[in-house]
């Protein structure tokens, strides 16, 4: 900032120094073209006061469209779940047995039976099969916690992308100031016969550059602006503003201990191991195929007329013989078998790609923190140090205009860059936590807060 002032006040005396001797020819503006450059910088403000990270995170939770989908896979899977373990439905049966086949409507001479029937199925069956159904029911909460997971990461990255646009904004305005000073200076100089034209000719370079900076950040923020409303549920042209700093943590942790994480927290694992749990519960009840199924009824019988006893009831039992169809139930349980073994292997395989995914994230981690330092520890320091000594040496006559306003472009550009850096950090952050399945503040150090 101190330098910031100090530039300003370079291009301000030198404005001052010649303007008695330069009125007549300065009455045109020559600013004016590239004053229109800016007039449609500024994108529609929200009216709304700006969302913080946890803010946009609470509203994405409630509001966004995908996990009320996977809420009511929830609701449908835990709805059978009382279907899955109940008996089949009692069958009612009447049978006239005898009937005159010269009088086919005297049922009076024919024994009507009236009866009721009920199913039950081998020991243990109807509990294992409430257990897959529970099964499902967790399979869908963890494929709930996933879509979780992924929304509020991507609500992150689009918070991200759109608070990096509103800081690339202000840098920009806060540039665009001295810029302009620059080019009034350069016409006066160029104007009173004591500066070269491709003075004033560099700084309209530099303040059309600004413009096309511009241009890059209204249509970022554009993006990240329909991307954060889309999650929100909101419509994806709605004004909004954020509010947050980017940080750099002090350490990360290592992968070791991330995987750790990752195997009791990752959604996408925890429904591997209960589909997984699923397949060894669909094998038990397969192998009970041997047990057989009972069907009881009772019933009552009205005998023909005449007979000693007129009014009878009847008891009857059935069962299946599953050892006669042997090719079936044997096949029922190769192929919950085969089910089992592929289900063990596809959870093998999803820990060892969220390792590798863990390993990955990490590393960009990693990078986009010592870059981040880089730019925040040595390169604007050093940007700032050499802009304040081209300050000095200007004010001393001991260096050119241009070399002044190429320190000052430095300057501009190290600050636009060491901003992407730290927002790339938090991004990556943000993929780390997507690979561990959990909130990485859970396993690092406080962050260090650093601002534009």
């Amino acid at each position: 900032m101190k330098v910031f002032v100090c530039t300003v006040c370079i291009f301000a005396s030198a404005i001052a120094g010649g303007i008695c001797r330069a009125q007549a020819a300065a009455g045109s503006n020559d600013l004016a073209p590239y004053a229109a450059l800016f007039q449609d910088s500024t994108p529609a403000q929200a009216t709304a006061p700006p969302l913080t990270l946890n803010d946009v995170e609470q509203v994405a939770l409630a509001r966004s469209p995908e996990i009320a989908v996977a809420s009511r896979r929830v609701a449908v899977a835990e709805a059978h779940v009382p279907v899955a373990g109940a008996l089949d439905d009692p069958m009612a049966m009447y049978r006239g047995w005898g009937v005159p086949l010269r009088q086919p409507w005297n049922f009076n001479d024919a024994q009507n039976m009236f009866s009721i029937s009920q199913t039950f199925s081998g020991a243990g069956k109807r509990a294992l099969r409430t257990s897959v159904a529970g099964s499902d029911v967790d399979v869908a909460k963890a494929q709930l916690d996933e879509v979780r997971l992924d929304v509020r990461v991507r609500v992150h990255k689009a918070f991200d992308d759109l608070l990096l646009a509103q800081n690339e904004m202000a840098i920009h305005h806060q540039h665009v100031a001295i810029a302009r000073q620059a080019i009034e200076a350069a016409r006066i100089q160029y104007t009173v016969g004591k500066g070269p034209q491709q003075d004033m000719l560099k700084a309209q370079v530099a303040l059309t550059l600004l413009a096309e900076h511009m241009i890059r950040f209204d249509h970022d923020a554009a993006l990240a602006q329909a991307r954060l409303n889309t999650l929100l549920g909101r419509d994806p042209d709605t004004p909004v503003s954020v509010a947050g700093q980017f940080a750099v943590v002090d350490a990360l942790p290592e992968a070791r201990t991330l995987d750790t994480v990752a195997l009791r927290s990752r959604p996408d694992l925890m429904a591997a191991e209960q589909a997984a749990a699923r397949s060894h519960t669909e094998q038990a009840l397969a192998k009970k195929a041997y047990l057989p199924d009972f069907t009881v009824s009772g019933g009552y019988m009205l005998m023909p007329a005449g007979t000693p006893t007129r009014n009878d009831y009847m008891v009857e039992a059935s069962i299946n013989l599953p050892w006669l169809n042997r090719r079936k139930h044997d096949a029922e349980i190769a192929e919950a078998t085969a089910r089992t073994t592929e289900q063990d292997a596809e959870l093998s395989s999803l820990r060892n790609v969220a390792f590798g995914q863990i390993q990955d994230a990490l590393v960009e981690a990693q990078a986009a923190q010592k870059l981040a330092h880089v730019y925040h520890d040595q390169l604007r320091p050093q940007a700032e140090a050499t802009l304040e000594s081209s300050v000095i040496a200007y004010e001393n006559d001991k260096t050119s205009f241009l070399n002044l306003l190429d320190s000052q472009m430095t300057v501009i550009n190290v600050d636009l860059a060491w901003l992407d850096a730290v927002a790339d950090f938090d991004t990556r952050l943000a993929d780390l936590e997507l690979a561990t399945g959990a909130p990485l503040e859970q396993s690092t150090t406080p962050a260090t807060e650093v601002k534009p």
